[in-house]
Order: C-alpha cells, then sequence, then structure tokens
C-alpha cells in the first residue's frame, strides 16, 4: 500500500482511476456468455455452471423443500442476527414511503397533474456466492422489493461444492419474499435473467453486486431492454482519519473491504505523516491474523493513502474520488460531513464502521462504485419503483390551454397536434 505526501491536486485524478481489466476483454467475453445463454438457455448456465464453479447439477432451481431444508440448517443465533438485521433495514426503508405519496397540483385551472409510482412487476436479484455467500445482500435488495410490492423477485446465485445454496442465503430469501432461486452466478446468471430461460424468467430490472464481468454484464443487459440498478462493481472505501483515529479502527475498516476481492480498494487519506505510518504498522499486525489474507494482500496492491494537509483537503479529494463507502473517523465528523457531496454511504465519527452499514444499522450497502457517486445513488424503496404521470384537462380547462398549445405546435411543423387540441374548442 503505497503513501503518498503531500501530492498536488493535479497528480489526484491518476489516484482516482480503479483497477480494472481492458473493456475489450471483458465485452468479448460477456457478449459470448450473453450469445450462448440465448441460443442454449439452460444447457449453457448448466455448462457454466460446471466450468466456473466446478459443480455439475441436474435442475437449476432450487425447490422449496430444499429451500426449507437449507434454510433449516442455519444455527438460531444466525437467525436471530438476520432478524435484526432485517427489522433495522425495514425500518429505514419503510420510512422512504414517504416519497411516494402522490401530491396532484392544478397548473392553470382546470388541469391537473400528478404523478403514481408503481411497483416494477418482476426483478431479479443477484447474490454473489463463492467464498463469501452474502446473505446480508438478500435483505438489502428483498426488503425494498418486499415494500415496493414487486409482484416476482428472482434470486440468483452460485451453488455451493455440493449443489446446495447456503442456508442463511434461503433464510433471508424467505424473510424477504422471493418467489424463486435459481442456482446460478456470475455474468451468466445476468446474462439468463436479461434474456430468460425455461429456468429463469426474464426480468425487468436487476439489482445486484459483483465483480467486473458481472458489472459488464449488467451493462449488456440494457441492450436487452432490461434495467440495472446503477453501476456497481469491485468494493471500495475510503477511511479519512485524523490525529483523534485509533490506528486498530483504521486498519480494521480497510480490510473489512480489502478481504471482499483482489479488486477491491481501500484508501486511507490522513492528516499527518504519523497518522498513516502508524495505520500502516497496524494493518501488518492485522493482516497475519485475517483468514482471507491472500485476497486482502491483493486488494492491498490496487490501494494507496495519502497525507493531506488539512481536513479540507481531504474532503476536496474525497469529493473527486467519490467513494462507494466513505468513513469519517475524525473529532468533527459532522461538520466534515456538510461538504460531502459525493459518497455511496458516509459513516460518522469513531464509532461508525462501514460494517454496520454493511449488515444491520439500516441503510442499504448496495452502492455506487468507481467513482460513479458523483452521479448515482444508492438502493432505496424507490429503485423498486416507477412513476407514471396522470393529467386531467376540464372542457374549460382545455379551451383556457388551447392558444399556448397550438402556438407552439404551429411553430414546430406539427399540425396533427395543432389540431388534435383545436377541435376540442
Amino acid at each position: 500500500m503505497k503513501i503518498y505526501t503531500k501530492l498536488p491536486e493535479s497528480e489526484w485524478p491518476k489516484l482516482c482511476q480503479r483497477p480494472s481489466m481492458e473493456a475489450k476483454d471483458l465485452s468479448r467475453v460477456i457478449s459470448d456468455v450473453f450469445g450462448q445463454v440465448q441460443n442454449k438457455g439452460d444447457e449453457a448456465l448448466l455448462v457454466y455452471t460446471k466450468q466456473f464453479d466446478g459443480v455439475q447439477l441436474d435442475e437449476l432451481t432450487a425447490t422449496d423443500k430444499e429451500i426449507a431444508r437449507w434454510a433449516g440448517n442455519v444455527p438460531s443465533d444466525l437467525k436471530e442476527a438476520i432478524d435484526t438485521a432485517y427489522s433495522n433495514i425495514t425500518q429505514f426503508h419503510k420510512a422512504q414511503q414517504a416519497a411516494l405519496q402522490t401530491i396532484k397540483i392544478e397548473t392553470q385551472p382546470g388541469i391537473r397533474c400528478w404523478r403514481e409510482s408503481r411497483a416494477i412487476e418482476r426483478v431479479g436479484l443477484y447474490i454473489p456466492g463463492g467464498t463469501a455467500p452474502l446473505f446480508s445482500t438478500v435483505l438489502m435488495l428483498g426488503v425494498p422489493a418486499q415494500l415496493a410490492g414487486c409482484s416476482e423477485v428472482i434470486l440468483c446465485t452460485p451453488p455451493q461444492s455440493d449443489g446446495s445454496i447456503n442456508g442463511a442465503i434461503c433464510y433471508a430469501a424467505q424473510l424477504v419474499g422471493v418467489t424463486k432461486i435459481v442456482k446460478i452466478g456470475g455474468s451468466q446468471a445476468i446474462a439468463a435473467l436479461s434474456i430468460g430461460t425455461l429456468s429463469v424468467p426474464k426480468v425487468d430490472k436487476i439489482f445486484g453486486p459483483g465483480n467486473q464481468y458481472v458489472m459488464a454484464a449488467k451493462l449488456y443487459a440494457q441492450t436487452c431492454g432490461v434495467a440495472m440498478d446503477m453501476p456497481a462493481g469491485p468494493s471500495e472505501v475510503m477511511v479519512f482519519a485524523d490525529a483523534t483515529a485509533k490506528p486498530n479502527f483504521v486498519a480494521a475498516d480497510l480490510f473489512s473491504q480489502a478481504e471482499h476481492g483482489a479488486d477491491s480498494q481501500v484508501v486511507l487519506v490522513a492528516t499527518s505523516d504519523a497518522i498513516a505510518k502508524s495505520v500502516m504498522a497496524e494493518i501488518n499486525r492485522q493482516l497475519a491474523e485475517l483468514p482471507r489474507r491472500e485476497i486482502a494482500e491483493a486488494a492491498l496492491e490496487n490501494s494507496f493513502c495519502l497525507v493531506v494537509e488539512n481536513t479540507q483537503e481531504a474532503i476536496n479529494f474525497a469529493n473527486q474520488y467519490a467513494p462507494e463507502h466513505l468513513i469519517l473517523n475524525v473529532t468533527d465528523s459532522e461538520l466534515a460531513a456538510k461538504q460531502v457531496n459525493n459518497a455511496g454511504s458516509v459513516f460518522l465519527g469513531h464509532y461508525t464502521p462501514e460494517s454496520a452499514g454493511d449488515y444491520a444499522s439500516g441503510t442499504n450497502h448496495t452502492l455506487p462504485t468507481n467513482g460513479w457517486a458523483r452521479s448515482y445513488s444508492g438502493l432505496s424503496l424507490e429503485s423498486f419503483c416507477k412513476y407514471v404521470t396522470f393529467q386531467s384537462i376540464t372542457e374549460a380547462g382545455a379551451k383556457t390551454l388551447a392558444p399556448t398549445v397550438m402556438a407552439m405546435a404551429e411553430a414546430e411543423g406539427l399540425i396533427a397536434h395543432k389540431r388534435a387540441m383545436e377541435l376540442r374548442q
């Protein structure tokens, strides 16, 4: 993890570049996967599952009996933890229902306009599996889908080595009302949700995090007429630490993202060389204790520390980098937070680790990465809804509005538009 001390602002854009594969390499792979799924359907999915997950399946869909059995194997203390997280996440997202309220206005006498929210009918949830089955993501995606009233919720996740699905994923899926679980992962899962096969219904919108292949597949899905939640690739965190920060807290927060994957990126912004060095020493100490040490080490190779002059410079860099997660491990985090414009989710103070938001505080952990926080928000209840606008015009209102519409239509040369209003006079 390289340390940059008082780097000129002109050099910041280089630091803001995330590690990535060549786009042309990703595009070729994803195009081939979509083509195979388009032509061979479930057969292609079974081949990919054997190739990438090392599992030979006979059926892609998990039965209700299997789901109940796997969920039943979850220890009671973990079920209790999932239940608590489910409650907190539900409370936070349920409060967002106020934003969906219908407000009717009269723009002119006799002209009423409004919009109403409607749930997206069929959604696909992608849940990463492999070395870290993210059952917490089931809650993050499933709770707002449940509250929005989505009629079909299709969950795709890679199978375990014996062909089963992680029990905690199944338990969480039952809580949030998932209607179908399919045992596929990676870009082939996104392709199946985008195209539709015998086992996998085509959905209207795809949600969920993943690696670069999954992200590239979600982008490609839009060519199939399927929307995606947001650009969300490899995970990342930025920790801003001042002299009051505890080095062991900071190091642990950095590792909480570094252990996600070798392509993750973690960034430390410190207000002095002394802070940077003390955190680096703690990183070396904690690294030896990590079960996922090799993954974390690889992520650290993609990561860095920037030593800045003051808080303002730190916030300026954070806004330029636009991190997925931003931890303000500083003395006056509330004041610093007021200046944050670009971040997926912000964690304030010494006792607010990013892992709290990842699991159970209530906020959503599905967030924009790779600088997309400059223009995208994290997942919310509204992500599972769309809005339909309505208008109602009385006869008197039509007469009042007619001159405006007719003049504008004629000026654009759209005479049928003009006539539609003219006939109502």
